[in-house]
């Protein structure tokens, strides 16, 4: 398991140490950042999720301007800079006590964390090779997992505690996390910013097939909130549930994927592959949505083995859609822009978390046992769908030539 946890020494090392360090800080901020807004804040869930959408679609807008600043004025210094303004965007949440605070401190820490990830990604391209690119990004999948467990341990203290110090301590650990990362980054090489001949502004978007394949994904991504809103508000207002199980459905998310992601990718090796691994994915997740909807109204303990298995299941198919997806994301890439359309690509997760938790909270907490299957129906139908989307974006990397798809 060492190999999957440890990428080669070198710059490689260090930008997984630097994903470990804020991963900690926001492993404790996913699973506590809902109760906190509710409980503390006092912010109605509605509130919350409304809130939070906003902040991600202003954050969705600065995201690709972000990431051309760390294009033509160098990875390394943007993704330092943006760290540093993640950590203090987190931090003012500590002073945040009403709605329209709260939506600019949300907008702040979408924005810093969008060009962040735009950063890093522009970083990871200019240090190893294409061919090395998505072993990398395996590692740091389950780097990033590993800080998430551990921050999600320290935030399950913050729960059983219930008390505002706690919760707040929660925030500032954050907020320092996001320091530390940047002075990691500082250690990586400087990588040469790239001035581009000639702009191709809203060329990836001409690419119908494959914007069609981003926004499938979009669809299959939109149960990223699911473990640090939904279930958080399911458990607390539709269960019996104790509260700290939220911690322990993160710790088991997180530690499955540090521990098998990797694996998981290794057996993905080709489009047809990756579209089985991705369909699998919608059948494994609307099992995961049935067995959620059970908890309703179940003794605690009950409660406890019946979310413990949805989240069993729901981990499953999390791994089996994103190795499928970044299969296909690289591969239906043309070779010469393979920069531009992961951007594109990435964007699908910015915008999952501004619809997400609008969907999450109308589904889940509105219309309760019907909306996680209506959330379970559409990630089966966006799974079948990718498949027919993955041979028309390959008939135009293979011109002429049968594209397989299992």
């Amino acid at each position: 398991m060492t190999n999957s946890l440890v990428p080669p020494a070198g710059p490689q090392r260090v930008l997984a140490l630097a994903q470990l360090a804020n991963s900690v800080g926001d492993g404790a901020y996913y699973v506590t950042s809902a109760l906190y807004f509710t409980h503390v804040v006092g912010l109605a869930p509605a509130r919350v999720g409304l809130g939070l959408t906003l902040g991600w679609a202003v954050g969705s807008l600065v995201g690709v301007p972000l990431g051309r600043l760390a294009d033509r004025r160098g990875a390394r210094g943007t993704a330092v800079l943006l760290a540093l303004a993640t950590g203090l965007a987190v931090a003012s949440f500590l002073v945040v006590r009403d709605f329209v605070p709260f939506v600019l401190a949300a907008c702040a820490y979408a924005s810093a964390q969008s060009g962040l990830a735009a950063a890093r990604q522009a970083l990871l391209a200019g240090l190893v090779g294409a061919g090395e690119r998505t072993g990398l990004l395996a590692h740091l999948q389950a780097t990033l997992n590993a800080g998430l467990a551990v921050g999600a341990g320290l935030g399950g203290l913050a729960l059983n505690a219930r008390t505002e110090a706690a919760y707040l301590g929660v925030f500032a650990l954050d907020a320092v996390s996001f320091l530390v990362c940047a002075g990691l980054l500082t250690r990586v090489p400087a990588v040469r910013a790239r001035v581009p001949e000639k702009r191709h502004g809203a060329s990836v978007v001409r690419d119908r097939p494959y914007v069609l394949l981003t926004l499938l994904n979009t669809v299959l991504l939109l149960r990223m909130p699911l473990l640090s809103l939904g279930l958080p508000l399911w458990i607390a207002g539709r269960t019996d549930a104790p509260a700290w199980l939220v911690s322990v459905l993160f710790v088991l998310n997180t530690g499955a994927v540090m521990l098998f992601q990797v694996r998981m990718a290794r057996g993905i090796r080709g489009r047809a592959s990756a579209t089985r691994a991705v369909r699998r994915s919608g059948w494994v997740m609307l099992a995961a949505c049935a067995v959620f909807a059970l908890s309703a109204g179940a003794s605690p303990w009950v409660a406890v083995a019946v979310l413990t298995v949805g989240a069993v299941l729901q981990v499953i198919a999390e791994m089996g859609q994103s190795a499928g997806s970044w299969q296909l994301s690289f591969e239906l890439a043309p070779a010469e822009r393979v920069g531009e359309y992961q951007g594109f690509f990435g964007t699908g997760v910015t915008v999952a978390r501004t619809l997400g938790p609008l969907v999450l909270t109308s589904l889940v907490m509105g219309w309760g046992t019907p909306g996680w299957l209506l959330l379970g129906v559409a990630t089966l139908g966006a799974s079948y769908a990718m498949g027919p989307a993955t041979r028309r974006a390959g008939e135009r990397v293979d011109p002429g030539r049968p594209v397989p798809v299992g």
